[in-house]
């Protein structure tokens, strides 16, 4: 199918997976302060996003957006202003970290996480250029040009994904019954998670 040295590129994957970034933030974010159902659903809303930027590499799509400075330009600061959004309404948010069940309906929430996850991950060009650079080197310079490769390597690098965001999720739900006995703890959290996502939307738009 194009591809070289797969095995290599399963355990690069599975490395970059597991190195802490803004994708396993949101995941925690989500399973402590909302429980299991929420990272979950986090989870599959970030892969999704994979699943995306691996279309555009796939149609060559991801190189028009790299050598267009306008496009970089417009996606950047699109993922930076959204991800400081959330962070202000997690930061000013005075209600207790895990909501309300009967404010809140649960088939909402749960499309409101998937599609956090989704265009927190989208709307991340340096996403975009990792794949750019990270994909080509496991393919055949002779496929280069082949949506194939890249569609197989993106489903393998997605697929690890969800396992290892799946397992945070499962660990750090555990949390959340602490959390929800804490009301203050709650509270800080809120505060803290707030932050870290603010920071993240800075970073992004000054790089």
């Amino acid at each position: 199918m194009g591809i070289e040295n797969f095995f290599g590129f399963f355990i690069t994957a599975v490395f970059f997976t597991m190195t802490p970034g803004m994708d396993t933030v949101f995941v925690l974010n989500k399973s402590i302060g909302q429980g299991r159902k929420s990272g979950i659903y986090a989870t599959f809303g970030i892969n999704s996003g994979v699943f995306t930027h691996t279309l555009f590499a796939a149609l060559g799509l991801s190189v028009i957006i790299a050598n267009s400075e306008y496009a970089l330009i417009i996606i950047k600061f699109s993922g930076a202003i959204y991800l400081i959004y959330l962070g202000f309404i997690k930061f000013r948010n005075r209600e207790d970290f895990l909501p309300n069940e009967t404010k809140i309906k649960v088939t909402k929430r749960k499309k409101s996480d998937f599609w956090s996850g989704f265009l927190t991950n989208t709307l991340n060009p340096k996403v975009a250029l990792f794949f750019l650079a990270f994909f080509p080197q496991f393919i055949n310079p002779t496929q280069i040009e082949n949506p194939l490769p890249f569609m197989v390597l993106g489903v393998t690098y997605a697929s690890i994904g969800v396992l290892w965001y799946l397992l945070l999720t499962l660990f750090a739900s555990a949390f959340s019954q602490k959390i929800k006995n804490n009301p203050r703890v709650g509270y800080w959290l809120n505060k803290l998670s707030g932050i870290v996502f603010i920071i993240i939307g800075i970073k992004i738009a000054l790089a």
